[in-house]
């Protein structure tokens, strides 16, 4: 992807976009829409525009290519519940004792799932007159008081726990590869529209992008925020018969049913862009693309290359995604972006778009990427971000990062900006960088509260 420098005509208009007009008013132009991709356990390099070559993503693809492609994108946590929970307050999860997943039964324990003290992106935008609606993965708790539709969303068509199959019967109407310990992810976890289990025998992704489309087609006419959280490429491994046969040529099988279920997903976006376009809709459309966390390659052959390490770990590979944003007509496009940013910054951003304040007092640890993507500025968004996540730690500032991989391990320091695979600690050469660093995350650790359940890795 080649790196194109932000003319000044975009920061002007990044300048005006964060004033936007009200909606309704006559010659007033429309606020935008925001429409945010979770990707579930996709690696970072997997991609077409993250450099992969086995596995064609051409929907995806068009999202950096008209727009920015953040190199050193980040989520706050290495698993699924912790990271959604970052994505959508714009806090560190840490800060609200939600640090650990919730698998399981745990999903159905009444204390378990995203305190309700907490607002989410969709609580702010519904109340600045935005339709809300979120199709898909939910996993930040399975109980009433943590239902999506509690929590700012008018409509919602989903499952609640951490994983679903993609297909009724687990293995009928696809070609599946299920571990023998697949856990029971249907049960007790039924398929809703609201609140009411609903029977939909489609391929659980094609479901969840007809849905999409459909929320996008009832709201065209009114600003809307549309969170689309497929489970993609999350295990199981089940895939059609007609996405497999399109990769004969991948002999591995696990390998092939993921480039199967991966190009699923890529068509699935490809309809919400192509619905954008037909409804008139792409120049008013903040759309955000990322994964929760890196690939558990191990399990499902996602790749992680050039990082160390996957899901569950805070090596770069764990916790540094595809991540990409597109305003077309705001945004230039083809830009790569290599100064660190985060997940948290989704809601802050979203929030200046639409020209929603945050509640007064709001103590927010994202910021408004907007004034940070015009060539003028040199400001990195961020002095420093930073993960816990059990025992193990780390911060990262600037081209540093400090991590530890258990409570019990030794600091490693490495410079990402020539070792981005981390493989030369540096902690031992680098004595004053560690002990600034490690200083930094403490203070910041004074700040946070204890786990509400679960523990983690020590």
């Amino acid at each position: 992807m080649p790196h194109r420098t932000i003319p000044v005509v975009g920061l002007l208009l990044l300048t005006i976009l964060v004033v936007p007009g009200r909606s309704g008013l006559a010659g007033a132009p429309r606020r935008p829409n925001i429409v945010l991709i979770v990707a579930d356990d996709l690696g970072y390099g997997e991609l077409g525009c993250q450099g992969g070559a086995d596995i064609r993503t051409p929907r995806i693809d068009s999202i950096a290519r008209q727009g920015v492609r953040f190199t050193s994108g980040y989520v706050t946590a290495p698993v699924c519940s912790p990271s959604r929970a970052g994505l959508l307050t714009g806090r560190y999860q840490q800060r609200f004792g939600h640090e650990f997943n919730a698998i399981g039964k745990q999903n159905r324990l009444p204390d378990v799932g995203l305190p309700t003290t907490e607002r989410t992106i969709a609580d702010d935008l519904r109340s600045g007159g935005y339709a809300t609606g979120i199709v898909g993965k939910w996993h930040l708790g399975g109980t009433e008081p943590f239902h999506p539709q509690r929590r700012g969303f008018s409509e919602f068509f989903g499952f609640l726990h951490e994983g679903h199959f993609y297909v009724d019967g687990r293995t009928s109407q696809a070609v599946s590869l299920l571990r023998p310990n697949e856990p029971p992810y249907d049960e007790q976890n039924p398929i809703l529209r609201g609140t009411r289990p609903t029977e939909d025998f489609v391929y659980l992704t094609e479901a969840f992008t007809r849905e999409a489309v459909t929320f996008i087609d009832q709201h065209r006419d009114r600003p809307f925020f549309l969170y689309l959280p497929y489970n993609a490429v999350h295990s199981p491994m089940q895939a059609t018969e007609a996405d497999l046969a399109r990769f004969g040529q991948i002999k591995d099988r696990k390998r092939r049913l993921f480039a199967a279920m991966l190009a699923a997903l890529d068509e699935g976006v490809g309809a919400v862009l192509d619905k954008l376009r037909e409804a008139g809709l792409t120049e008013e459309t903040l759309v955000v693309f990322l994964s929760d966390n890196g690939g558990p390659t191990a399990e499902l052959t996602s790749s992680n290359a050039p990082l160390r390490g996957g899901k569950g770990q805070l090596y770069e590979g764990g916790i540094r995604v595809p991540f990409l944003m597109q305003w077309v007509g705001r945004l230039p496009g083809g830009v790569v972006q290599d100064r660190p940013v985060s997940s948290l910054d989704v809601l802050p951003t979203a929030l200046a778009a639409a020209g929603v304040e945050a509640p007064r007092g709001a103590k927010l640890d994202g910021v408004d990427l907007m004034p940070h993507l015009g060539p003028k500025s040199d400001r990195p968004p961020h002095e420093r971000l930073y993960w816990r996540y059990g025992g193990k730690a780390a911060v990262r500032e600037g081209r540093w990062k400090l991590v530890r991989d258990g409570g019990q391990k030794p600091w490693e320091l490495y410079d990402l900006d020539k070792d981005i695979g981390e493989s030369d600690d540096m902690a031992a050469r680098q004595s004053e960088v560690v002990a600034r660093l490690r200083a930094a995350w403490e203070r910041w650790d004074a700040e946070l509260i204890q786990p509400r359940w679960g523990s983690g890795p020590r």
